[in-house]
């Protein structure tokens, strides 16, 4: 079987390399989407500690919808094809990025931002100068997180059309062929394991520069 598999890889390497483009084309807007929304949800929550409780909420339940449902009942408002899948990325993609923003930005010292207040700093010099960079770490974990899971849940895109790795993963499936079904999957796994290491290795770099702080 493992034979098969990479006699596929090169006899359709052009193929595969169309699929992976598409799959971090999807991935990537989507996490770019969510990165910049989580990252916002995050710091609004924790600055407006009443809002917290609502909004982790909301977006906790929308969470435990399974991936396919949400896929098949954002069809009819966006269609099939990318932009659905994309949708439904960034949505499942907000609660790490949210939850991690929150977390670590609720849990600083707050002796250390009644510090930056006695020197005068502003709320905002305070969020971007002191809250934000001892947040990074936890922000960073959140990211991890989130991309690794959204590359995965790619794969899951092409039942609804959209582009991708999944494509691989539905034909095999559909054909009955075995190999190629691996393919795709064997492929997903590697861009996930691969993201992860290099944000596993920003975030290392960020906390031996903030152990020599």
């Amino acid at each position: 079987m493992i034979k098969e598999v990479f006699k596929l890889y090169i006899s359709r390497w052009d193929f595969f390399l169309k699929l992976i483009i598409e799959h971090l084309k999807i991935s990537g807007i989507s996490i770019l989407i969510a990165g910049i929304l989580g990252l916002l949800l995050g710091i609004l929550i924790s600055e407006h500690k009443k809002t917290s409780p609502v909004i982790l909420g909301i977006i906790n339940f929308v969470y435990t919808i399974p991936s396919i449902s949400l896929l098949g009942f954002l069809i009819p408002f966006s269609g099939i094809g990318n932009t659905t899948a994309i949708i439904a990325l960034t949505i499942y993609a907000l609660l790490p990025m949210v939850r991690n923003t929150y977390t670590g930005i609720d849990n600083i010292d707050y002796s250390i931002i009644e510090s930056a207040k006695g020197m005068g700093s502003t709320s905002f010099e305070i969020l971007y100068k002191v809250k934000l960079p001892l947040a990074t770490t936890v922000i960073l974990s959140g990211l991890r997180n989130m991309v690794v899971m959204t590359i995965a849940l790619a794969g899951i895109a092409s039942f609804i059309g959209a582009g991708g790795l999944g494509v691989s993963i539905y034909r095999g499936i559909t054909t009955n062929n075995t190999p190629m079904t691996i393919a795709g999957s064997l492929l997903i796994a590697l861009l996930a394991l691969v993201a992860d290491f290099i944000i596993g290795s920003i975030e290392k770099i960020i906390k031996r520069r903030w152990k020599l702080i």
